[in-house]
């Protein structure tokens, strides 16, 4: 997989989401291992997302890609090289269930009430990608609440930049149906060429929202030891700040909302000029409630 210099990359797929899982900056004795997260992820999320299987059909091969990683089957051959790396590391398989929870909420669930149930999604969607990073890396879970922060708001913003296309090619709606409601909106709303103002400020109110968790996740950077993923996510907290900034101002379905390779580069750079300098200058940990428990 490309850095971060290249594109915002997946933590669930390999251009669809916002979480470098094997950027270059990461030291190769550990970027095979995250690999191995990254091969089964994205394996058992296209089953999740694929838009002809039925329901139960995809619960039955998710539940497969567990057996496989437990041991219990060979059934799915993009668990095997995970199951492999979790024997020879001692880590845990809990991460990769963590994945498989959300995948099978993917599978069964279509929309979201609230603000706190779209979190719920995120604790096991996007968090357990970062903690297995960190954990691969043998940084302490007292990374955990700046991970999991940092690891929802990028999942947030990818909802909120393809919160069109979700719509209308898979019927998945992550905005919140009281969000919507609030402004006397329902769901069509989204399948729209470009927002009506009610949606502009639902979506802009949601990005302004998830600028808390932004803030947070910044933090994650001095706090880790590893000084190579202590630069990493330097730069991925750089990019969600100023993609979440576009999603305040602009409108994600009829505007530019995903960074140019050219952009995403100079973010980069801006994003290790801040790892560099938080290194140097490393501050106690500020204690924060991210809501993803």
């Amino acid at each position: 997989m490309s850095t971060a210099s290249k594109e915002v990359a997946a933590s669930k797929t390999e251009t669809g989401e916002n979480f470098p899982v094997a950027s270059h900056l990461i030291a190769p004795q550990h970027r095979g291992t995250v690999l191995a997260f990254y091969k089964f992820a994205r394996a058992a999320d296209d089953i999740a997302d694929s838009p002809t299987l039925p329901a139960d059909e995809k619960l039955a091969r998710l539940d497969l890609f567990e057996e496989t990683l437990l041991g219990r089957s060979d059934a799915i051959a993009s668990a095997l090289p995970l199951r492999a790396t979790l024997a020879e590391t001692g880590l845990t398989p809990r991460h990769a269930l963590d994945l498989l929870v959300a995948f099978r909420m993917d599978a069964t669930k279509l929309r979201y009430e609230t603000f706190d149930e779209l979190l719920h999604y995120c604790r096991y969607s996007a968090a357990p990608v970062g903690r297995f990073v960190l954990a691969a890396h043998g940084e302490a879970e007292t990374t955990w609440p700046a991970n999991d922060a940092l690891c929802a708001a990028l999942q947030i913003i990818n909802h909120l930049q393809d919160c069109g296309k979700d719509f209308r090619e898979i019927d998945r709606v992550y905005i919140p149906l009281d969000a919507l409601a609030r402004h006397g909106l329902t769901v069509e709303a989204l399948g729209e060429a470009r927002a009506s103002v009610p949606l502009r400020i639902v979506l802009r109110d949601l990005a302004l929202k998830n600028a808390a968790l932004v803030t947070h996740g910044s933090e994650l950077s001095p706090q880790v030891k590893d000084w190579r993923l202590c630069l990493e996510t330097a730069i991925i907290a750089r990019l969600a700040q100023k993609l979440n900034g576009w999603l305040i101002t602009r409108d994600p379905l009829s505007e530019t909302v995903h960074l140019s390779k050219t952009g995403a580069l100079f973010q980069a750079v801006l994003g290790l000029g801040a790892g560099i300098g938080g290194r140097f200058g490393r501050a106690a940990p500020v204690r924060h409630t991210s809501g993803l428990a």
